[in-house]
């Protein structure tokens, strides 16, 4: 019985301590850019859902030498299923 108790107070104590240990992850600040490292797309709104393009746009996508910006990963893909159908003329 004394072993019981012996094991069950070790376990517990395992466990409060691998339940207080928290990863210590720093995190990067967002960088400041300047205008200079800005990309210019081609187009000045998303042509799928005409959200106005922003500079720091993830999901791109070159047509004819031409960047276009795009506000999520749907759009981009819809836009390269039929790219002609959206570029603006």
């Amino acid at each position: 019985m004394k072993s019981k108790i012996i094991l069950t107070t070790l376990l517990s104590v395992s466990l409060m301590a691998c339940a207080q240990e928290t990863p210590k992850v720093k995190h990067k600040k967002k960088s400041v850019s300047s205008t200079s490292d800005k990309v210019r797309f081609a187009n000045a709104e998303d042509p799928i859902c005409h959200m106005k393009t922003e500079a720091d746009m993830k999901d791109t996508a070159i047509y004819k030498n031409k960047t276009y910006g795009f506000c999520s990963t749907y759009c981009k893909d819809e836009f390269k299923k039929n790219p002609e159908k959206y570029v603006q003329k």
